[in-house]
């Protein structure tokens, strides 16, 4: 196996582990998918993979936790913060990491939540309702939040220490770059 191949297999498990901790239980909104998707935009080169690695896996959970309507809004806001992925953490660094994750947590509280006012029929369809849907969802904007920063920092930490214990990992990462 080269270092490539050792690097995107390495990749591709911590996405794959992201998308199984959405199986165990969490407070409502603490997940890895903010995370995942960032991770995947900062670290899988072939562009489209770093699409459609956090989407499969995402589909995969979805199999297990169940189907919903309006499930393409909250795969909508995970590619989106793919691209943030991309253009947020072409270096990535610890500051750069965090801002990410604030920005990825606004990113899906945007989406997702209009996609619950625009889907849903439990607001009415006008500024009005808008602006009640996002100000009914602002408690849920925390464990966003939260669970962004924490599996951020698990998955981006953690890859590093892996990286820093596997020096063929780092291979792989020169050679992505040359």
């Amino acid at each position: 196996m080269t270092s490539n191949h050792a690097r995107l297999l390495a990749l591709l498990s911590a996405i794959l582990l992201a998308a199984a901790l959405r199986l165990v239980p969490h407070p409502p909104n603490f997940t890895p998918i903010g995370a995942m998707a960032l991770f995947s935009g900062a670290y899988l080169w072939h562009r489209s993979l770093s699409f459609v690695a956090p989407l499969a896996a995402m589909l995969l959970s979805d199999a297990v936790l169940g189907f919903y309507s309006g499930m393409w809004v909250t795969y909508l806001a995970v590619a989106l913060i793919v691209l943030v992925g991309w253009v947020a953490l072409s270096r990535v660094s610890v500051l750069r990491v965090a801002g990410a994750a604030l920005a990825s947590s606004i990113v899906f509280f945007l989406v997702s939540n209009f996609g619950v006012w625009a889907l849903s029929g439990m607001y009415p369809h006008n500024s009005a309702g808008l602006v009640a849907c996002y100000v009914a969802a602002i408690p849920f904007f925390q464990n966003t939040l939260a669970g962004d920063l924490f599996y951020a920092t698990l998955l981006f930490g953690g890859f590093a220490i892996v990286e820093h214990a596997v020096p063929r990992l780092r291979e792989g990462r020169a050679s992505q770059l040359a």
